[in-house]
């Protein structure tokens, strides 16, 4: 009995083994993959981002070109968010510590971490990883022919606005878009037959880039060399211009709708443009696509950045010149938080906003704690108006910021008005979320991101308390609504 009970111990014992020791070369091997597909995908996006960053140097007019560069940009996006993905991994498995600046507050600490994330099974995520690696394979090998081609472009010479963007690794996407309105201004294009100055139609929704797209164009030095002069309009005003003054010479007219015009009106308009030099060029900027039918050329498109696309903007916003690999935690959390601004139609704007937020302290709970406000904010405007926040603002309806102060606030796009008292408190997003007890008694203007680079553009909203309908609901069970941030 005990040679029989020692046998199937021993037997036991050795498949125990065994199966330890497969498991023990099955990690291995995959380590060993993971680390292999990072060491290619770092080498295959050095490449990738070294051509991209040099056909943003260049002026470039091949439209096939243009196409091979925006699906080269496609591609590097989804490889970064592939490379992070890995990287993180690597670090769990090294048992990388988090790194977090002390708070001064303690209020990020009370909140707990836990957040239920959408589960990928390692089969569809090493499908994606190799889908990443593959595109960026296939990409490189079909860009000898844009190499040589894009030599023989001409080079433009660099601003130290441009210079700082690249040094701070900012200068992002739109590549093919700029390339585009870039051509258009700078070539003869003029429609054969009068005088009419070429139109260009830039059509997205809001706050997708189309004005920061006309600014970085406008900025160029061969631009501003080609028109001596910049007209500004809008709907209300582009049929008031000064017939014989404002419409003498070669310019550049902008002009932005927000609805749509009547034939008859763009006809006069267009009689009244004729007395422009010609080589003069229009740009019609505007979200409705009806507004395409006034261009002379094929208008371009700006639709929302893709998710790889916004979470590499992001990321490189909020973490700033702090590299990332120094708080693997947080790079999930970016990950969370890029999900919830796609999904909810957030701006550029939004992802500014934040992201200056989420950089001025690197606490782990801190950003969870951000996250999850977000989260609340959005659930409470749907439950309340069945709309997006973003849509809510953009169709100039008031928004619910309850879950940022835990004080029942209305927010509505600010616009200059004479009537409102110019001597009304202004409150930045950071500072009020960071610390609710500065809250203004009375109305005052929410300044939620303000651009660090020329000419440092503002986005404000008119904010007001609606006490009447306070509710307790969002506060956080068993704590004091003072100061608690949820």
């Amino acid at each position: 009995m005990e040679v029989a009970m020692s046998a199937v111990t021993g037997e036991l014992v050795s498949r125990l083994i065994s199966f330890l020791m497969n498991k023990y070369h099955s990690s291995s091997h995959a380590q060993s993959e993971e680390k292999k597909m990072v060491e290619r995908l770092q080498s295959l996006l050095m490449r990738v981002s070294t051509i991209i960053e040099e056909a943003d140097r260049q002026y470039i007019t091949n439209t096939g070109m243009m196409m091979q560069l925006k699906m080269l940009s496609g591609a590097m996006y989804r490889g970064y968010h592939v490379l992070d993905t890995l990287m993180y991994k690597t670090l769990q498995h090294i048992g990388f510590d988090e790194v977090s600046n002390d708070s001064p507050s303690s209020l990020y600490l009370a909140i707990p971490l836990k957040r239920s994330r959408k589960t990928t099974s390692k089969h569809d995520e090493k499908a994606m990883h190799l889908g990443a690696l593959e595109s960026l394979e296939i990409a490189v090998a079909n860009m000898a022919e844009f190499v040589v081609l894009l030599c023989g472009c001409e080079r433009m010479s660099r601003r130290p606005y441009d210079i700082y963007l690249y040094t701070d690794n900012f200068m992002f996407s739109r590549h093919a878009e700029k390339q585009r309105l870039l051509s258009f201004l700078l070539q003869q294009n003029d429609p054969p037959g009068d005088c009419a100055p070429a139109v260009l139609p830039i059509i997205g929704g809001a706050a997708v880039g189309k004005k920061t797209l006309v600014a970085h164009a406008c900025g160029d030095e061969r631009v501003r060399t080609r028109f001596p002069s910049f007209l500004h309009l809008n709907g209300d005003n582009f049929m008031r211009v000064d017939q014989g003054r404002t419409m003498f010479g070669m310019m550049l007219i902008i002009i932005e709708f927000s609805s749509d015009i009547s034939d008859d009106d763009w006809k006069r308009f267009h009689s009244f443009s004729m007395r422009m030099s010609r080589g003069s060029k229009i740009i019609i900027v505007g979200r409705l696509t009806r507004l395409a039918r006034f261009g002379s050329v094929k208008p371009i498109f700006l639709s929302a950045l893709s998710y790889d696309e916004l979470r590499y903007l992001f990321k490189t916003l909020a973490f700033g010149s702090i590299d990332p690999a120094e708080h693997p935690r947080l790079l999930q959390i970016v990950d969370e938080f890029t999900e919830v601004l796609h999904n909810t139609q957030g701006s550029l704007v939004s992802a500014n906003t934040f992201a200056d937020v989420l950089r001025s302290n690197f606490n782990v709970q801190f950003w969870r704690c951000m996250l999850d406000m977000r989260i609340k904010m959005v659930n409470r405007n749907l439950s309340k108006y069945g709309v997006e926040p973003t849509l809510l603002i953009d169709q100039g309806h008031s928004v619910d910021i309850t879950d940022y102060v835990l004080h029942p606030l209305s927010v509505t796009r600010y616009k200059i008005d004479v009537s409102i008292n110019k001597e009304m408190p202004i409150v930045k997003f950071g500072k009020l979320v960071a610390d609710p007890s500065i809250r203004p008694k009375q109305d005052f203007i929410l300044v939620s991101w303000e651009s660090r680079m020329p000419p440092h553009n503002s986005f404000s909203y008119f904010v007001t308390s609606h006490t009447e309908d306070r509710h307790d609901s969002s506060a956080l069970p068993g704590r004091k609504r003072r100061g608690v941030l949820i």
